[in-house]
């Protein structure tokens, strides 16, 4: 993984940058065809999560959080889940699985975020290639593929409209979720449910 490394060092000083500043809350950026979606383009709910691959209460949203949210809301149309990153500590990891992401078949985007999440626990004692490349092998591409798109500056565009769009939106740490453009207060089955089923009663 060491051209993935060398090629996104520089978006790991952005990252950092990145969250590290603050910013007064604003509007969550709309969503646009560069986001990634799960669930229907028409749902009536969007819900906008900042993440971070590295993070471990992201994983811990992904892993036991979102399959009981998407069975319920997700699965029958009601609400499209739209994934951005925010790179954490570490930084260049993060960044580096983002970008990873990023270059998956637009179709395994969450197949490859899935894999992160739920290898993240083991990335203090196997170390990160084995994780990379569980992430490369739910990508619907191959490596030569991945290490391509990764050299475009359309990649390292995109995670940066992401970085600077959760800092404009005040995000200040992960995983943070907006419903509808309103801020949840933690993300929790309950607090999601919770801000969701209003607004499908209108």
């Amino acid at each position: 993984m060491s051209l993935i490394r060398r090629h996104l060092l520089a978006l790991a000083m952005l990252a950092t940058t990145a969250a590290a500043g603050s910013a007064l809350a604003a509007d969550v950026p709309a969503v646009t065809a560069a986001d990634r979606v799960l669930g229907r383009a028409d749902a009536p709910v969007t819900v906008v999560e900042y993440a971070s691959f590295t993070c471990s209460h992201c994983a811990t949203f992904h892993n036991d959080v979102l399959p009981a949210f998407k069975a319920r809301f997700i699965d029958s149309g009601q609400v499209r889940l739209v994934y951005r990153n925010l790179p954490t500590a570490p930084a260049n990891v993060a960044a580096a699985a983002a970008a990873v992401a990023l270059c998956a078949a637009p179709e395994r985007y969450f197949d490859v975020a899935g894999a992160f999440m739920k290898g993240q626990a083991a990335l203090s004692t196997t170390g990160a290639k084995p994780w990379f490349d569980a992430g490369i092998a739910a990508s619907g591409r191959t490596r030569e593929q991945i290490e391509t798109c990764l050299e475009e500056p359309a990649t390292r565009q995109t995670l940066e409209a992401q970085i600077e769009g959760a800092t404009a939106a005040g995000v200040e740490g992960t995983p943070t979720l907006f419903v509808n453009g309103k801020r949840v207060a933690e993300p929790t089955l309950s607090a999601l449910t919770a801000a969701v089923e209003p607004l499908l009663k209108r």
